[in-house]
């Protein structure tokens, strides 16, 4: 069993990490680092977290944790992720997986390195684990919908708190960043090689996107549509449809599929509709991370995965006329 170390006491870790931990048995979570000591013995005491770290280099240094979950605010996935190879440990990161796309690079790198040494590092888009998703590639790969011509991929929720870490240019916030990796992840499983032609942006403070519309060319000719946003008149907007020559595929809530979904193909010989399982998609992911980690079994969000997404968020930022985001500096 995984034992593993959280940096950061994270809203996003009981649901992803933490409860997951417990439902599969494939893991255990023993020790978390908060730049505030106090802070993250609260959050232990929550969750019943045995050990608390007095910081994040304490932590990645204990002899006992075999794994480190990274939750940091984007700007700092890449530096400490690094940081965690360097001393032994597997890393579940968090997505978007760095900053931007050199950062990206820049992390593969040290990945390719520590690989030798076993050491896996996997980001964490846990919808890509579940078998809905699975589905939806197979489903266009079968060539049953024809010569894709439109893709459409959408993913708002309100973010009301103004303050929040993922609405600061310091840390790398953005709806682009923090919703918009996700169709993006999608748009790059359904189609081999988009392009940005063009974006448009709503902004929350100067360089910080609270809303993006991104259009792409696809290699065949069709063209795709990317939507995301924090804060705007699509309070709650989360599905995919793809158009082919002959026929549709629509997605409601492809990316957490758990609490509610529907799958819809419509060709030429009818229609039907495709139910999936409502297990947990983290649940997935980290037996997915479990098994790449103790057994070298293999997993698709890698490292070398994550560059392409990178590239494609940075070159839509370009295209907004809105700047790449860098990683945030060593004195956070």
């Amino acid at each position: 069993m995984l034992k593993i170390g959280v940096l950061g006491a994270a809203n996003i870790a009981p649901g992803a990490l933490i409860k997951p931990a417990r439902r599969t048995g494939r893991a255990e979570v023993v020790s978390v680092a908060s730049r505030d000591i106090d802070r993250a013995r609260a959050f232990a005491q929550k969750h019943k977290i045995p050990r608390v770290a007095d910081s994040y280099e304490a932590l990645l240094a204990d002899p006992e944790l075999d794994a480190i979950y990274n939750p940091l605010p984007n700007g700092l996935h890449g530096r400490w992720t690094i940081a965690a190879l360097d001393a032994g440990k597997h890393v579940l990161c968090e997505k978007p997986f760095t900053a931007n796309a050199d950062e990206a690079r820049h992390v593969a790198e040290a990945a390719a390195a520590a690989s030798h040494a076993g050491l896996v590092v996997m980001e964490a888009f846990h919808y890509q684990y579940h078998p809905l998703t699975r589905r939806l590639v197979e489903i266009v790969q079968s060539g049953e919908l024809g010569v894709i011509k439109e893709i459409e991929i959408s993913f708002s929720a309100p973010l009301i708190k103004r303050g929040d870490i993922r609405y600061q240019l310091d840390l790398a916030g953005g709806a682009m960043m923090d919703m918009g990796c996700y169709p993006i992840s999608l748009l790059r499983l359904l189609a081999a090689g988009p392009r940005v032609t063009s974006a448009s942006a709503k902004l929350s403070s100067p360089g910080v996107d609270r809303a993006m519309d991104a259009r792409f060319s696809l290699p065949e000719g069709g063209t795709a549509r990317v939507r995301c946003s924090m804060f705007s008149s699509s309070v709650i907007r989360m599905h995919a449809e793809v158009v082919g020559s002959e026929g549709t595929l629509k997605v409601f809530n492809p990316f957490a599929p758990q609490y509610g979904h529907r799958v819809r193909v419509e060709t030429a010989s009818g229609t039907r509709r495709e139910k999936f399982s409502r297990r947990a998609t983290y649940d997935y992911q980290l037996e997915a991370f479990a098994a790449a980690a103790e057994d070298g079994a293999p997993f698709p969000t890698t490292a070398v995965d994550a560059i392409r997404t990178m590239e494609l968020i940075d070159a839509t930022y370009v295209a907004a006329g809105l700047p790449i985001r860098q990683p945030t500096g060593p004195n956070y």
